[in-house]
């Protein structure tokens, strides 16, 4: 596999800021699974969707249930495209000519063959079923990083799938070194 590009933040997560003027994205830990110069787009992997269950969203899809159907918490994944499923999981399974295998660990499908093999119990190791994403147009992202509203950090298997999802937020900070009560919503100018 080729180097990541150090100027984009594929595989990496960002970690909302406590100024984020976006309810949206309050506490907010978004994994981002594509980043170029023509933007970035990415999920967030701590905001369950309320009352919405996988079992739900296959019989919604017809999509029969299997013996080994584990249950998948739906998350809200971002503001657009809030009817489209994507599903971040690791990169041990992979749909080929549909999966985007993001690094060595991570990797996101959006298509309905990965919701019939969860559906079976022949899916990916660990998943994270989200509607929606979060989408930046070009320098719109590292501009809000510049602005304070994000801070950035390595993902891993553990953080992503092996937390509860109102962990996810001090975890992320935590591993930064950075006591969440002690950020400030107002950023510096040196």
């Amino acid at each position: 596999m080729t180097e990541p590009d150090p100027a984009f933040l594929d595989g990496q997560l960002l970690i909302a800021m406590p100024g984020m003027g976006d309810l949206r994205f309050s506490r907010a830990v978004i994994f981002v699974c594509a980043h170029s110069a023509d933007g970035a787009m990415g999920l967030i992997v701590n905001k369950p969707a309320p009352d919405l269950r996988f079992q739900d969203l296959l019989k919604q899809l017809k999509i029969p249930v299997g013996d080994g159907l584990q249950d998948t918490q739906v998350h809200f994944g971002g503001p657009v495209e809030h009817g489209r499923g994507f599903v971040l999981h690791t990169a041990e399974y992979a749909v080929a000519g549909s999966s985007l295998r993001v690094n060595d660990a991570f990797a996101m499908t959006a298509t309905v063959d990965i919701l019939q093999d969860m559906a079976r119990g022949a899916g990916p190791a660990h998943t994270i079923l989200a509607l929606g994403y979060a989408g930046w147009g070009p320098g719109q992202l590292e501009g809000e990083i510049q602005a304070n509203g994000w801070l950035t950090a390595p993902a891993d298997v553990e953080l992503v799938f092996g937390l509860r999802d109102g962990e996810k937020w001090e975890a992320a900070l935590r591993r930064l070194s950075i006591d969440p009560w002690l950020l400030s919503s107002e950023g510096g100018r040196a």
